[in-house]
């Protein structure tokens, strides 16, 4: 049985330099503590990749194309942990590690193998320092954001959410108790694409982080000498999606936040809103042309807020915020229905009920959740 001896004190040791003088791989070990004679200076390395989604799966793929690439010798083991899912097939990295025949462990069983260094991405869980002291070259993080911008689990739905127009990915080493605050090994950045959904953005940075991955692992021993600590400045935090962050806020939000929120979060929480006091979901969002603007039906009155027209040219509904207007081409109320549907359903019967209203009093109203102490229902990317 191999025993590995941490140091954590002292000057670094002078370990295979054959004039005294210590190796760069042995100067980044000494400053993680380690003095182990039989501790690998080079690669092939033995991996334990934590993750749980499809960004964790490019990574995934990454490391066991480079394990079966004899060639390179790069990678001579891969184990992955996962978290448990209520899914018979398990969350996208189970079943990408079971097609694979990799071997499998469900948070928090870690197994009992021997181990170079660890991989995290999309994890969502704390690793105790006890764990990350299990690994010579201790854990490497795959962390979609240029950090210190956007820690924390959702980097990608925020940077759509806020417009940002430059993102990246952080190869980082990871350290206890706090998320992605370690030294950073390597970073990237990319223009975000115009209009881009989080989940296309996602799957373009789960590319490059994986690249980015394998680059690091050739050259990991140096890579960790250079390493550098995160900026003070400019860090910003990333928090869980919850329900009430897809409510429309009619008489607060611009049209472009509005569309910000659909690509952010559309395909994981549909937008909702309030039609005659029943919850409505806004399920395909649309930009209004300018031609459709210039109806002399939308530009000769006064709309509040919340306001919705048909257009039946476009066939869309039109709602108007705090700005402009949005349009809408389907709606979930009790099923999915068109534009067309719902107005055939329900706005015509309404203003042929109420002939006499005037248009801003059909409007839809932001839908305000019950605010909880800690919201049960919340989604990370």
């Amino acid at each position: 049985m191999r025993v590995l001896v941490r140091r954590c004190w002292g000057p670094p040791l002078a370990h295979g330099a054959g004039r005294g003088r210590p190796s760069p791989q042995w100067r980044a070990l000494a400053r993680l503590g380690w003095e182990d004679s039989r501790v690998r200076e080079k690669p092939p390395w033995r991996v334990l990749f934590f993750g749980t989604d499809q960004f964790a799966c490019e990574a995934l793929r990454a490391l066991h194309a480079a394990r079966e690439n004899k060639e390179e010798e790069l990678i001579n083991k891969l184990e992955v942990v996962t978290m448990p899912s209520p899914s018979p097939r398990g969350l996208p990295v189970k079943q990408y590690a079971v097609q694979s025949q990799l071997p499998i462990y469900e948070w928090p069983d870690v197994g009992s193998g021997e181990y170079d260094v660890g991989v995290v991405a999309s994890f969502g869980r704390l690793l105790s320092e006890a764990l990350i002291l299990k690994f010579p070259y201790g854990i490497l993080n795959v962390h979609p954001s240029c950090l210190p911008r956007w820690r924390g689990p959702a980097p990608v739905i925020h940077t759509v959410l806020h417009g940002d127009t430059v993102t990246g990915v952080t190869i980082m080493q990871i350290r206890p108790k706090r998320f992605d605050v370690g030294p950073i090994l390597k970073q990237e950045t990319i223009p975000v694409p115009p209009k881009s959904t989080a989940k296309e953005l996602e799957a373009v940075l789960s590319r490059l982080g994986a690249n980015m991955l394998i680059s690091v692992l050739k050259n990991l021993p140096e890579s960790l000498s250079n390493g550098r600590q995160q900026p003070t400045e400019g860090a910003t935090y990333a928090p869980k999606i919850s329900a009430g962050t897809s409510c429309v806020k009619w008489e607060e939000q611009t049209s472009e936040q509005i569309f910000r929120l659909y690509r952010a979060i559309g395909n994981i929480i549909p937008l909702q809103t309030l039609w005659m006091a029943n919850t409505i979901k806004l399920l395909d969002l649309v930009e209004v042309n300018s031609s459709v603007l210039a109806d002399p039906k939308l530009t000769g009155q006064a709309l509040i807020p919340g306001s919705v027209i048909y257009h039946k040219q476009s066939q869309i509904l039109l709602v108007y915020c705090k700005d402009s207007w949005i349009g809408v081409r389907s709606v979930m109320l009790k099923k999915a229905l068109t534009a067309t549907d719902f107005y055939n359903g329900y706005l015509h019967p309404w203003y042929h009920k109420n002939s006499q209203a005037q248009p801003s009093q059909c409007r839809f109203q932001t839908l305000r959740l019950p605010t909880k102490k800690k919201q049960k229902k919340t989604v990370a990317m």
